[in-house]
């Protein structure tokens, strides 16, 4: 089942609230999804440095000691910002080879992101629980993703909920299943992809991820995965200028999307977006079967 929520601001007047809105979308998505939840906020972020978020599961790292190791390896500044279980790498090197050194030599971290202006966290429980538990209320910033899950063909596990990234400030979520993700994850590892789980919803982030990287556009990207992504599906897509949305095109998972001049609002269902503020203003659609929908800060 699973519900997904999705903000995007348009303009500034309700960034410095982002957070506390998104997780009002959040916590009317909980019967959707009530074992696990995670969220991605985009912020502005600060020029020069990358962010790396990390989630150390059942155990406790030395935080501090892989960012000095970390910093070695890549000859820059590294800086650990630990969030409970979760800890934000800020490095002045580069992201990428950041995220795949900590895949492999973090001593069993999932990293969950890497960007100039992403954050991600996700855990099992109750989804208001979680968005309490990292602050979600009291972050800010441009747009935000989020999701909670049931998993009805997996076990109840953090690094099996949503978000996904992959990619420089590419981040997914996903309503729906994919039935051949098991090749296409083959075909993107050979493409320099990598990945941490058998999730299908990290092979579309790791597609999306490849696609920007090869110098497609979001649209371009989006248009791609609608030939190379086999199954049913919405998503919700978040990079570092901007938000999209896409279902499959059979779209028998329900979308709902409403936009004023402030911001664009996506959910499963419209209860998540009739407490936002202006929404009697707003245009309210269903997003149509294998139609790209995206806005962007620079629009």
């Amino acid at each position: 089942m699973c519900g997904i929520v999705g903000l995007f601001l348009k303009t500034d007047r309700h960034r410095h609230e982002l957070g506390r809105l998104t997780a009002v979308m959040l916590h009317e998505m909980r019967e959707r999804g009530p074992d696990s939840a995670g969220f991605a906020v985009y912020d502005e972020g600060t020029p020069g440095r990358t962010r790396i978020t990390a989630l150390a599961e059942g155990h406790q790292p030395d935080w501090n000691k892989t960012a000095d190791v970390l910093a070695a390896y890549l000859d820059a500044e590294v800086v650990a910002r630990p969030v409970l279980d979760h800890a934000v790498f800020e490095t002045t090197g580069d992201g990428r080879l950041a995220r795949q050194w900590l895949i492999d030599n973090g001593g069993g971290l999932d990293v969950l992101s890497y960007g100039r202006q992403i954050e991600l966290y996700k855990s099992v429980g109750d989804p208001d629980l979680v968005a309490t538990r990292y602050d979600l209320a009291a972050r800010t910033g441009t747009h935000a993703i989020a999701h909670t899950r049931m998993a009805t063909e997996s076990a109840i596990t953090t690094n099996g909920s949503h978000p996904f990234a992959t990619g420089a400030d590419t981040c997914l979520v996903h309503n729906g299943s994919l039935s051949n993700h098991n090749q296409l994850r083959e075909r993107l590892v050979r493409h320099g992809e990598s990945f941490q789980t058998e999730n299908d919803t990290e092979v579309a982030a790791g597609f999306l991820a490849w696609r920007l990287a090869e110098g497609d556009t979001l649209d371009e990207a989006l248009e791609r995965s609608l030939v190379d992504l086999d199954g049913f599906y919405t998503f919700a897509i978040g990079i570092e200028s901007g938000f999209a949305i896409l279902r499959d095109p059979i779209s028998c998972k329900p979308a709902v999307v409403a936009e004023t001049d402030d911001w664009v609002a996506m959910s499963s269902e419209y209860r998540a977006i009739a407490r936002l503020p202006g929404v009697d203003d707003a245009e309210i659609f269903e997003p149509e079967p294998a139609r790209v929908y995206t806005w962007s800060l620079a629009s």
